[in-house]
């Protein structure tokens, strides 16, 4: 079973417009890293440069990913293993977006907040939980290469700690952790607004208009939000 460990970088956040600039993967078979940069069909956004550090002029004379060499590699890797990231629904989108099909893949963001049902994790973006969970990598943040360091030390700690609380062998983990990673994540307390830190639970009780607003406005605005759509349409039809 190969898993392959991956992080892009693209000319903005938004997968219906922008494109991948950068592409590292770890293949758990190959045991090595692959990075490159790629030329995109739209230019890289300032905001997604002040991120990253990737400039036009630095693609100006990259090849296009779609044709490359990597391109027709990845395909065939992810055509029979799966893919693994954090926040694996952008990367994916991103992919797809160059012609690469995802059948299977596992999402670390979700599988971290399956495995914290008490909320004792503040935050869950890759970088927080590289040192939340004190791990020991190398990796410079917003870098595909540094991020797929971190990656592969977060996948590591939490696939272990599902084979130890469910009492699973190495493949019934992966399979719980693709089963974990299709499905939106249900939040429990909310992170922002006005009821920051408290359970989403005791607001249902105290302010239902106030999630019925929520969930009215992103549907409304059409927020690419699925895990919070998710979560405030669970409460609301309790």
């Amino acid at each position: 079973m190969e898993l392959i460990f991956l992080d892009t970088e693209t000319t903005g956040n938004d997968t219906k417009k922008d494109r991948l600039c950068q592409v590292c993967y770890f293949s758990s078979n190959d045991k090595k890293i692959c990075t490159e940069f790629f030329k995109p069909p739209v230019p890289v956004s300032v905001k997604a440069m002040s991120i990253t550090h990737i400039t036009n002029k630095m693609l100006q004379d990259k090849a296009l990913f779609i044709g490359s060499d990597m391109s027709a590699e990845l395909q065939k890797k992810l055509k029979k293993g799966i893919l693994v990231a954090h926040n694996a629904k952008f990367d994916k989108a991103i992919l797809e977006a160059e012609g690469i099909s995802v059948p299977r893949f596992i999402c670390t963001l979700r599988v971290a907040r399956y495995l914290d049902p008490k909320n004792l994790i503040p935050e869950y973006n890759l970088q927080f939980l590289r040192y939340f969970l004190d791990l020991e990598v190398e990796g410079r943040a917003h870098d595909a290469e540094g991020d797929v360091n971190v990656l592969f030390a977060v996948f590591s700690r939490l696939f272990a700690k599902i084979k130890k609380e469910m009492g699973l062998d190495d493949d019934g983990a992966i399979e719980k952790m693709i089963e974990i990673s299709s499905k939106p994540s249900l939040f429990t307390k909310f992170n922002f607004g006005k009821h920051t830190g408290k359970d989403i639970e005791d607001v249902l009780k105290t302010d239902k208009r106030y999630l019925e607003w929520l969930l009215n406005s992103k549907l409304e605005n059409n927020e690419d939000d699925e895990d919070w759509i998710y979560t405030l349409k669970y409460y609301l039809n309790k």
